[in-house]
């Protein structure tokens, strides 16, 4: 069974009792991780069927899920790295928007959600101290980051995901994984997230969609990829829970491809949760 096939049993309401954050995340965490469906309180186990509780799923939950595509995400990095090193970091720095380091290091420097990054084809590390980027999520869209070149210049036209080509089937990934994911844990914290702006490169926005927003923020991902964060808190008295919209530039497929896109937006979600607790401590 697939996760699609699987999220028809749970509540769709992303209500975490189940111990995930999503019903989708719940989902695939069942169908290829082997995850106990009987943690989702709202699952009818019976309309499953006895062959689903002896079907392989594999093992481990959402790690489980995770550790399938790391052979394959690691070769990536490493097909990468290869292209990359025969580009002229001198000549594209200033398109990216980044720093080159000279000759002698031959790195590119630049921003990613705030924190410092150094990439190379050797490589990419994280500020100062030179800690390894681990995840080869993030290593792959850095490195497509470098190699599409800083692509087309911005217009300031904003658009949502459903009006770039191609990406029908990544509407929903990132409304589950981005705006629903901000939305929930912001929800009655908008100064929460309005704090967040003192550790990631944000600007205000003065377009007519934000001017009804409770945040309406410019978020910079990567130096290339400004993001349009529009939040609206929830209003009880009305029964309206909270919402957020992400737009990008109408030239964003010109400076990352689409699944790279999608991921970096997960990032950013990721991100200003984690930036959350630091504003709370």
């Amino acid at each position: 069974m697939q996760p699609l096939a699987f999220l028809k049993f749970t509540p769709k309401t992303n209500c975490g009792k189940c111990g995930y954050a999503a019903c989708l995340a719940f989902a695939a965490a069942v169908t290829k991780g082997g995850e106990d469906p009987g943690k989702c309180p709202f699952v009818d186990l019976h309309a499953l069927g006895a062959g689903f509780a002896t079907a392989d799923r594999g093992q481990g939950g959402l790690s489980g899920v995770a550790s399938l595509g790391d052979d394959k995400d690691r070769a990536l990095v490493a097909h990468l790295q290869g292209k990359v090193r025969n580009l002229d970091f001198s000549a594209i720095a200033p398109q990216l928007g980044c720093q080159w380091s000279g000759v002698s290091d031959n790195s590119l420097q630049f921003r990613y959600l705030g924190r410092s990054v150094s990439l190379s084809a050797n490589g990419v590390f994280f500020d100062e101290r030179g800690t390894v980027v681990e995840d080869p999520r993030d290593q792959i869209l850095l490195y497509n980051f470098v190699y599409y070149g800083g692509g087309e210049p911005l217009t300031g036209e904003w658009v949502g995901m459903e009006s770039l080509p191609n990406s029908i089937s990544k509407v929903r990934t990132l409304r589950v994984y981005c705006e629903e994911r901000i939305a929930s844990h912001f929800s009655g914290k908008a100064d929460l997230l309005r704090a967040c702006r003192a550790y990631i490169v944000v600007e205000p926005t003065r377009d007519v969609q934000a001017q009804s927003c409770s945040v309406a923020w410019q978020v910079a991902i990567l130096p290339r990829l400004p993001v349009m964060l529009l939040f609206w808190d929830e209003e009880l008295e009305d029964g309206f829970p909270a919402r957020v919209k992400i737009l990008y530039d109408c030239n964003v497929l010109s400076v990352l491809d689409i699944e790279s896109l999608v991921f970096a937006s997960e990032r950013m979600a990721e991100r200003l949760v984690e930036l959350s607790s630091l504003t709370q401590s």
